[in-house]
């Protein structure tokens, strides 16, 4: 078995333990005498203010004669009114009643107890893996079913400076990244969450700065300009990294094109930054900023046997 083929059975088997969890597999859903499809429905609605049969349709992604079944239902059940639209007297908007305003606050207030819940077994970091990462799939999945190459991006923001767990993220994702691929353990993660604590202490000072991409409140990406470090007017690139999820999507290039136009306006002399070899996309993504390699050698000082190299930049390279 590949391992696109075990991680494609870990995200089936964990969508099959929340289609029970959340009650998809009952009659009814949310406490409510409505299918799961019903439910949907009234929620769009309701967000909407307004929707025709059509437009639920796409939506839902339900054939036309589902639709129209449920919406006469859900009329009959007086949870939904209908009227001609304006300038169309053959198509039927649709509204929620009185009696299907009060449905969806009882919906609502249902799902956030339930999420709410949940969440509580999770640590904050967990909660917002869960955000991105739902998020994410959500999009995929619906890329696929309307035949679009790519997932709609989610926005990402990029930020300077300190902010509440940069420390621990930035450890976090280099542990993580590095331990899959180079074998690292405890040393190295100790040895990056050390450095990380000690240069955000010096983040007053003018020639260092971090940049960071947020993603629904979550770090997912990491890049420092560390301008003390080395000296003689040379920045030391530093703590490059993407959460897994947005690696290929440009957010590093963004972080990268931040940072050497900083160290342009700043006038370091050389940028430099050390790496390990085998990162070929992070290499070209180096190399396409004016980077050269200038030394390399192999050695066991990170617990494993890994080729160290250095990458120089001067000055206004492109």
């Amino acid at each position: 078995m590949t391992d696109k083929q075990a991680l494609a059975n870990r995200i089936r088997a964990a969508s099959r333990e929340m289609v029970r969890e959340l009650g998809f597999m009952d009659s009814t859903l949310a406490s409510t005498s409505h299918s799961a499809s019903a439910v949907h429905t009234l929620m769009e609605v309701g967000a909407q203010g307004a929707l025709t049969s059509a437009q639920l349709v796409g939506f839902l992604g339900l054939d036309k004669s589902s639709v129209s079944r449920m919406v006469a239902k859900l009329v009959a059940s007086g949870e939904l009114a209908e009227e001609s639209a304006a300038g169309d007297a053959r198509a039927k908007q649709l509204s929620l009643t009185r009696k299907g305003h009060r449905t969806v606050e009882k919906i609502h207030a249902f799902a956030q107890t339930q999420v709410q819940d949940a969440l509580k077994h999770l640590n904050p970091s967990q909660q917002q893996a869960v955000a991105q990462g739902l998020a994410a799939y959500a999009g995929g999945l619906k890329a696929h079913r309307l035949g679009r190459a790519d997932a709609p991006a989610s926005e990402v923001l990029v930020r300077t400076g300190y902010q509440p767990g940069l420390v621990g993220r930035v450890a976090e994702m280099h542990a993580l990244f590095y331990a899959a691929h180079s074998g690292f353990g405890q040393f190295f993660e100790s040895k990056v969450a050390a450095g990380m604590a000690e240069f955000a202490g010096r983040l007053g000072e003018p020639c260092n700065r971090v940049w960071t991409a947020n993603l629904s409140g979550r770090i997912v990406g990491s890049l420092a300009i560390d301008g003390q470090d080395l000296g003689d007017n040379k920045a030391h690139l530093r703590w490059f990294i993407l959460d897994d999820g947005c690696r290929g999507s440009g957010v590093g290039r963004q972080l990268m094109a931040d940072a050497m136009t900083f160290c342009d306006i700043r006038g370091f002399a050389e940028t430099h930054l050390w790496t390990f070899k085998g990162l070929d996309a992070a290499r070209k993504l180096y190399e396409s900023f004016g980077f050269e390699l200038v030394w390399e050698q192999e050695g066991c000082n990170w617990g494993s046997r890994v080729t160290e190299q250095q990458f120089v930049r001067p000055l206004g390279s492109r």
